[in-house]
């Protein structure tokens, strides 16, 4: 089991702080630390809105803009990481950050979920990363998300081996009971990978132990030094304390898979022989029951699902918002020709208007504008001439 301790841009561009990040996560039992390599014009448009933060309400881009750092601040990062002797993982989110990341060689990248759909980084990634751990988150994703963005990388000559899928919910803090654990098992068997969750809930224990007991290989949960510090993520991230808890109860499920497996094997003898990927039923049953004087049998039941691949009732809202779209980088005359610079693949966040799939990025360049467009609004068929047959 891979535990990821995600410090994101909680280090706030401190390469002190970050540090001290690094090995309490450590020391505290993450085998992984994961960073966000940010560059605001990847992410989002200057004019897409304001996020409540501590210090105020500021523009969300401008709070991106503040948290991008040079390529040493990570080539430095990586080198502590390992000497705290744990595996370095990083998200870029555009060309740019995926070209200066895979040049420090990483151990593992990661593609957020709101990227899934970023065809065009897919490709490159595939391209450049065939031998690179690829993991891959899907909150605010469909089935058929997912399977395009395996297909993209696949195609690419990435092998399945090397991909983990991450089941996730965007909203932060997910309530638990919309985890629907058990479609991790489902994600597995369809798409041939290994899979696991990226946790945005806050508790420390429920959904890694039933992840685990599920079978997930990986587990991510944001990690920060205080709840209180004004990282983007830091109001729903683990204390030290909490991470630590839930490494522990993580390690302690694993004991018990362990256990069952082994008395199952003893009982069938050289007849039938179990995998490391297999879960005794009677683990399954002994952890729930355990986590049950802890919680209501009501809640597990809630949070282990039905095993369906669907959106999160909270997340719906930030479908087409959350993840990737096509979006005018200038305002725009009528009768103009659509240039590459003049589009951005962004997410959308809350005030802009979606526009069309990332698939469309180069079937449209080229293209004459039907009408004036503005400035940071999403691209709409209708914005543009269709050609008559």
């Amino acid at each position: 089991m891979e535990i990821v301790a995600e410090i994101g841009t909680s280090h706030s561009g401190d390469i002190e702080k970050a540090k001290k990040m690094i090995a309490s996560a450590a020391e505290n039992g993450a085998t992984v630390i994961k960073f966000q390599w940010v560059y605001a014009n990847e992410i989002l448009h200057p004019d897409t809105g304001f996020v409540e933060l501590p210090g105020g309400r500021i523009p969300l881009y401008q709070k991106f803009k503040s948290l991008e750092v040079k390529k040493e601040f990570f080539e430095e990062c990586l080198k502590y990481t390992h000497k705290c002797g744990a595996k370095f993982l990083c998200s870029p989110f555009g060309k740019q950050s995926l070209e200066e990341l895979i040049s420090i060689n990483p151990d593992m990248i990661k593609i957020a979920s709101p990227e899934l759909n970023h065809i065009p980084l897919l490709k490159r990634t595939a391209e450049i990363c065939k031998n690179i751990p690829i993991v891959i988150s899907s909150g605010v994703s469909t089935l058929g998300d997912i399977e395009k963005a395996i297909n993209t990388l696949t195609d690419g000559g990435v092998k399945k081996e090397n991909i983990t899928l991450l089941h996730c919910s965007t909203f932060y803090p997910t309530p638990e009971e919309e985890y629907n654990v058990k479609v991790i098992k489902n994600l597995s068997a369809v798409f041939g990978i290994k899979c696991g969750i990226s946790d945005h809930s806050t508790d420390p224990v429920l959904i890694p132990v039933l992840n685990t007991i599920c079978g997930g290989v990986m587990i991510e949960k944001h990690f920060t030094l205080s709840n209180e510090t004004d990282g983007l993520d830091d109001p729903v991230a683990l204390t030290p304390q909490k991470f630590a808890l839930m490494c522990h109860a993580v390690k302690q499920t694993q004991a018990i898979i362990e256990r069952y497996r082994n008395e199952t094997n003893a009982l069938n003898g050289a007849s039938i022989q179990f995998t490391q990927d297999y879960i005794p039923e009677s683990a399954f049953d002994y952890v729930v029951k355990n986590l049950s004087r802890e919680y209501s049998m009501e809640k597990i039941t809630a949070c282990l699902g039905d095993g369906i691949k669907r959106l999160g009732k909270s997340e719906r809202q930030n479908y087409g918002r959350t993840n990737r779209s096509i979006h005018y980088m200038r305002t725009m005359k009528k009768g103009e020709q659509l240039r590459e610079q003049d589009l951005g693949i962004l997410r959308t966040e809350k005030i802009l208007t979606p526009g069309l799939h990332p698939d469309f990025l180069t079937k449209i360049i080229g293209a004459k504008l039907s009408r004036d467009v503005q400035n940071g609004s999403g691209v709409q068929l209708e914005d543009l001439f269709i050609q008559e047959q």
